[in-house]
């Protein structure tokens, strides 16, 4: 006999070590078997798992022993992206070092993360931070270089103050620092760019090509590209050589600019401005502006204003003689930084000539209204119409004079039909000491010099302090600074201090999975061409256009260089809802977390001060929050699989989870229902226990009981629908629900111990029907002893099924079910569970009954049943006839097969 109840304890750590003992989850390159690489996105080692990992994990955790018992090879590796501006200004908080910081919390993490079971091939571990890992990307770096896929400029860059370093385009969220939330200033500065520009296109095209994405995804990634369509035109400087050139989508327009903006950050300003007694204003509005924000959003909150540069431009279609501004809402994130202003047709532009007294010229009338006035009108507008005070245009209807303009302009050399992109070249130094050195050498006489590749890695000095402020110390290590020209032998060269962006190491990792311990390139072809692409990538929406655009951007780089023959590194990609809970406030300490709440009869008081607790709403779990559960404490309470359920079981995967405490007990006590189920159906099941009986291997037809019948065909009705549920939508909830289903209906055939009087599987029924005489099922019908054995082969068949259909959700249960049912460890090595189309077929039919057009209840019924008999059940259910009542009944409608309303 079992425990009466499930205890984890001592069931999940033996059944953890003797996965890691026996390597069960240990895979390498298998060209006789088809491959499956499940992967979810690595974890930053904060030290401590959240309950956003433990979801994704198992997520992706039942994915991968799925798939497995599937036949499939599958890779599901873990490691950690190491480097970057978490673990270093965590270090500085907790005064220590960020290698000591990051590699004690990758032990502790890693240490979690084996106490949920999760199925991770544990050789294959990488950690960004380590020289064997990063080596590789700075080789990549030298090889771009090389083929000017890399360049270093000076210009106007993204600059935290707090984190004392350059951000990219992508990591400033609503103009602040996406990690410390300060505000982000331009400020000008030498960096290193890779000219991910150079794809944009193709980046662009291949979203179409990508169904197993998430269309919200991709979406995003359309809209970051920002592909547009227009003319680029060419203003001339008077009296410079130095022309303006503009991109519009507007060429219809362009009789009607009267005056040019350019965005502060533009590299003219300072240069058209310099000289003029414009010089000082300029350089204090470029100086204020660096201040505010810098986005499309951002610029909104500000009024519109902007400083005369003291230079004019030419119009090239009017020859008007344009004043040049530099103006807070022109940006150079978007066309070139130069905006022609045509504020008759412009609300933006219109608002700025007013306020400065600019001209405002009509070139569009609509063409059924009063002509407009540009000296009195009170708004642009911005509807069609034809062409006025634009010359041979004139009359031209002003989306045909598009096409005609331009050809003129590429005519007269002034400008050319192009597409312009939102996307700009991604800037990747930081000034921070916790990443990966960038391996150049600036020499006084041969300039910027690769590293060559026998002297990589460029190692990071690990021993170096930090700075206080956060700013990177490695500036002011002469022993990592100084160094020699490799070119020319100048000893006055030294290292470039920047490091890499933290994205460039998670842009490539799932590459270095396939051969992690490759110490001769950046990965084995082999390995690679046999394992990627990613078969199914897991992680969260937030990454859309940061890390996944990278990835993307990094395999075309490696394509170009002819290291891999494919672009895509994920072949479906699943963005995973949050873990939500509601917050808890009480008026003496704010925030509480959920164990400093005391719940009594559905009075919420703070167990601190006494005071009341006011629940709030239900948000993202958040430390700032407290609306917190710690994975540990769950653990320690029900251990993984039961947590693991939880997770499963409370909502779709792409769906947001609210936590639910009730919902934790529930999977708790349905884990215990299938332990109870699997203890009384143990005689049954368990090798050389007496007189064994098999599962059941008949047809459907075969079977003479009709408890047995309808048992069997629910078995085979769940093995579908959980094998759908997964392989089709990873609807794990649905397929969990399922089981249940059918763990009820094992109850309801009367074939547990815990229904014991009409038990057909107890001892006592065995022994009453030895003699040959008949025995009662559940339902009262005669039964023979051979069909009481044909029963058991069935219950058989449905406790056998339903461990393996929970063994990828609950692992250590489902093995430690399958080794006291007699089986050889480990369930992992099972095949999935089959189902036959022959064994669906049911007698019965499913009515739902409505009233009023409501639900209220549903029976089954023989197939063969006519409408008066399903009227007539449909009416005498106890459910309906409550919701009935004393009232009359006006129609019955019954849809064949389907259902009946019932009108009162």
């Amino acid at each position: 006999m079992m425990d009466d109840r499930y205890s984890p304890d001592q069931v999940e750590s033996k059944w953890q070590q003797y996965w890691q003992e026996n390597h069960i989850f240990k895979v390498s390159e298998d060209m006789s078997r088809e491959k499956y690489y499940l992967l979810e996105m690595f974890p930053y080692p904060s030290g401590k798992i959240h309950m956003g990992h433990v979801r994704n994990y198992t997520i992706g955790d039942v994915v991968a022993r799925y798939k497995r018992m599937n036949g499939y090879n599958v890779l599901h590796p873990m490691g950690w992206d190491a480097f970057g501006m978490p673990a270093e200004n965590a270090a500085i908080d907790n005064k220590t070092h960020p290698a000591a910081w990051t590699y004690e919390n990758i032990a502790t993490m890693r240490r979690q993360l084996k106490k949920m079971g999760f199925s991770y091939d544990w050789d294959r571990e990488i950690a960004t931070c380590r020289p064997e890992y990063y080596r590789w990307e700075q080789w990549l770096f030298v090889k771009m270089l090389e083929k000017d896929m890399v360049y270093r400029k000076e210009s106007y860059v993204n600059w935290c103050e707090h984190c004392q370093t350059v951000l990219a385009n992508e990591q400033v969220e609503a103009d602040l620092c996406w990690r410390c939330g300060d505000p982000v200033l331009q400020k000008k500065l030498f960096q290193w760019f890779f000219r991910i520009t150079d794809h944009a296109e193709d980046l662009l095209l291949y979203c179409d090509k990508l169904p197993g994405w998430p269309d919200k995804v991709t979406v995003m990634q359309k809209n970051w590209i920002g592909k547009s369509i227009g003319s680029e035109i060419s203003f001339d400087v008077e009296g410079r050589e130095e022309k303006i050139t503009v991109f519009t989508t507007r060429p219809d327009t362009l009789f009607g600019s009267t005056f040019m903006c350019l965005a502060p950050e533009h590299p003219m300003v300072e240069s058209l401005s310099k000289g003029t007694e414009q010089e000082a204003e300029v350089a204090a509005f470029v100086e204020k502006i660096s201040r505010q924000e810098r986005s499309s959003s951002g610029i909104e909150k500000y009024e519109k204003e902007g400083v005369f540069t003291g230079a004019f431009c030419i119009n090239p279609a009017s020859g008007r003689r344009m004043p040049v501004y530099t103006a807070n809402f022109a940006l150079m994130e978007y066309g070139t930084g130069a905006v022609m202003s045509v504020p008759a047709h412009d609300q933006r532009d219109f608002d700025f000539a007013r306020k400065y007294g600019l001209d405002v010229v009509v070139v569009i009338q609509p063409r059924e209204s009063l002509p407009l006035d540009g000296a009195a009108m009170t708004e642009a507008y911005t509807g069609p119409g034809n062409l006025v005070n634009s010359g041979r245009y004139d009359g031209m209807d002003n989306k045909s004079a598009m096409d005609e303009i331009t050809m003129w302009l590429e005519g007269t050399g002034a400008g050319k039909k192009t597409v312009s992109f939102r996307l700009r070249d991604w800037g990747i130094s930081r000034q921070r000491y916790w990443g990966s050195p960038i391996p150049v050498i600036h020499c006084p006489s041969c300039g910027v010099v690769p590293v060559p590749e026998n002297e990589l890695p460029v190692k990071l000095p690990e021993d170096a302090d930090l700075l206080e402020n956060g700013g990177s110390p490695l500036p002011s290590l002469d022993y990592f600074k100084k160094t020699t020209c490799p070119a020319c032998g100048c000893t006055d060269a030294h290292r470039d201090t920047d490091t890499m962006d933290t994205f460039v190491e998670s842009s490539w990792y799932f590459i270095r999975y396939c051969s992690p311990h490759c110490n001769t390139a950046m990965f084995d072809k082999d390995a690679v061409n046999y394992w990627m692409p990613v078969d199914q990538y897991i992680g969260g929406v937030e990454h859309a256009i940061l890390h996944l655009l990278y990835s993307r951007y990094f395999m075309r780089v490696l394509n170009t260089l002819g290291l891999i023959d494919f672009k895509e590194p994920f072949t479906n990609l699943l963005t995973q809802g949050m873990v939500c809970k509601e917050t808890m406030t009480c008026s003496e300490h704010g925030y509480i977390f959920p164990e400093d709440a005391k719940i009594e009869d559905d009075k919420v008081t703070c167990k601190k001060c006494g005071s009341d607790v006011t629940v709030g709403r239900v948000i993202k779990m958040s430390k700032s929050k407290k609306n917190v559960i710690d994975p540990n404490d769950l653990l320690a309470r029900y251990g993984a699989d039961i947590t693991r359920l939880f997770c499963l079981f409370a909502a779709p995967p792409e769906r947001d989870l609210e936590w639910n405490d009730d919902g934790v007990e529930g999977c708790y006590r349905f884990i215990n229902r299938v332990w109870r189920l699997a203890d009384s159906c143990m005689e049954l099941v368990k090798s050389g226990s007496g007189k064994e009986i098999a599962p059941y291997t008949g047809t459907l037809s075969d079977l003479c009981d009709e408890n047995a019948k309808k048992l069997y065909i629910k078995a085979h009705q769940t093995i579908k629908k959980v094998t759908e549920d997964i392989e089709n939508s990873f609807h794990f909830n649905t397929a969990i629900s399922a089981v249940m289903e059918l763990v009820n209906a094992m109850y309801a055939s009367g074939l547990t111990s815990e229904n014991a009087t009409e038990s057909l599987s107890s001892a006592s029924t065995l022994n009453d029907s030895k003699d040959g005489k008949n025995s009662k099922n559940a339902s009262g019908t005669d039964l023979k002893a051979a069909d009481m054995d044909e029963i058991k082969a069935v219950a058989h068949f449905c406790i056998k099924n339903i461990v393996l259909l929970l063994s990828p959700i609950v692992p250590h249960f489902a093995e430690e079910l399958w080794e006291k049912m007699g089986n050889t460890p480990s369930i992992v090595n099972q095949k999935w569970p089959s189902y036959r189309e022959d064994a669906l077929v049911s007698d019965e039919m499913l009515i739902v009954v409505q009233v009023n057009g409501k639900l209220r209840s549903k029976f089954s019924i023989d197939v063969n049943s006519n409408e008066d008999t399903i009227r007539e059940k449909a009416l005498a259910d106890e459910t309906v006839q409550k919701h009935i009542g004393d009232k009359s009944v006006r129609k019955v409608i019954v849809v064949k097969n389907k259902l009946v309303n019932i009108v009162v």
